[in-house]
């Protein structure tokens, strides 16, 4: 059997050298706990060693380099903008069947079907023609005249 060579742990490494050079921030601490724990890093976590990493004089470059190239390689994760709400044109009232509404209301308040109507047609929805028939068909049982 053949040994292989240990590899070489690029963000292992930088995290050490971060750690030698900022020994008391939790950023560097927290990044190195993790590390040890999972393995690895996400993308933000890893620009984030990079900014701190290139500050460090002395740091060698081929290990700036290489911890860059790891970042570049990992994919971007982009969430989709969620439409506004606004997009939708309100819906145009029925000038009729608001004013069947009013005048069956005027001569019978406590109608239920015509107040669940008057609800639906004060918060903008659109009434169907089931429900525009039954408005009609209610205000000629009461003797209202119907354009």
């Amino acid at each position: 059997m053949e040994k292989k060579k240990p590899s070489f742990d690029v963000v292992n490494e930088v995290l050490e050298d971060c750690i030698l050079a900022y020994p008391v921030s939790s950023f560097i601490i927290s990044l190195y706990k993790q590390y040890l724990q999972r393995g690895s890093l996400s993308k933000k976590q890893l620009q984030g060693l990079y900014g701190k990493a290139s500050k460090i004089e002395g740091l060698s470059p081929g290990k700036l380099a290489t911890l860059e190239a790891l970042i570049h390689k990992m994919p971007t994760r982009i969430k989709s903008v969620v439409p506004p709400r606004d997009s939708k044109p309100e819906p145009e009232k029925d000038e009729v069947a608001g004013e069947l509404i009013s005048v069956i209301l005027e001569k019978v308040p406590e109608h239920k079907r015509v107040v669940f109507l008057k609800t639906r047609f004060d918060s903008n929805d659109a009434l169907t023609p089931t429900e525009m028939a039954d408005l009609k068909r209610i205000a000629k049982a009461l003797g209202i005249q119907v354009n």
